[in-house]
C-alpha cells in the first residue's frame, strides 16, 4: 500500500468516528493547593464537539483520495 491509500483510509476511519461520537471529552487539572501534608486539587471535565460537516469532509476527502491514480 502506498502512503496516499494509507492516509486515505486514516481519513476515512477518522471521519466515521467523528460522525460516531460526535465529540470528546477530557480531564484537566486547574487548581491545586497544597497545605503541609494535605494536598487538594480540582479536576475539570472539557467537551470538545466535532461538527458534522468535519466529518463528512473528513469521509469525503479519504474517499476523494482513494480513488486519485498516480
Amino acid at each position: 500500500m502506498n502512503s496516499i491509500k494509507i492516509l486515505a483510509i486514516v481519513l476515512i476511519v477518522a471521519g466515521g468516528l467523528a460522525l460516531a461520537y460526535g465529540g470528546f471529552t477530557y480531564t484537566k487539572d486547574t487548581h491545586q493547593a497544597k497545605l503541609g501534608p494535605i494536598e487538594m486539587s480540582v479536576n475539570e471535565t472539557q467537551t470538545v464537539n466535532i461538527p458534522i460537516w468535519a466529518g463528512l469532509g473528513l469521509l469525503v476527502a479519504g474517499v476523494g483520495l482513494l480513488f486519485v491514480r498516480k
